[in-house]
């Protein structure tokens, strides 16, 4: 089972590190020590903890430098559903929740449980704008 340092959660989590932290001291987030000591908070745990957290709105941000990379989303595997054929992948990254249908052989060769660290890449030919 993964460990996550409080940081890389917080990254995760779309969150400071001082949140993960305030969660952890309250009670909300169970942490255990790693083989360093570090506070650490298993794969499974982070997972239904981000799952349970749902889909937030986004923090305004400070405009960064253009990329390519921001159709790419680090995240943490909240859930997989395996069929005969094919497979339902969650991914919660920060406060954006993605599902992803694949095959069971794709979803098998790559190992993916709940508490996995994973990067969700979006390529679209169309894309809706709609208003609130």
């Amino acid at each position: 089972m993964p460990l996550y340092r409080l940081r890389e959660a917080a990254d995760l989590l779309g969150v400071s590190a001082d949140t993960v932290r305030r969660w952890a001291d309250g009670g909300r987030l169970q942490t255990v020590a790693d083989d360093a000591g570090h506070r650490s908070i298993e794969g499974a745990v982070l997972a239904a903890f981000a799952q349970s957290q749902g889909a937030q709105p986004e923090p305004t941000r400070p405009a960064l430098r253009p990329s390519s990379l921001r159709n790419r989303f680090p995240g943490i595997v909240t859930r997989v559903v395996r069929g005969d054929v094919a497979a339902q992948v969650e991914i919660q990254a920060g406060p954006h929740r993605f599902v992803s249908l694949l095959t069971r052989e794709a979803v098998d060769d790559l190992g993916l449980e709940p508490g996995d660290r994973a990067v969700t890449s979006v390529k679209s030919t169309s894309v809706s704008v709609d208003l609130p």
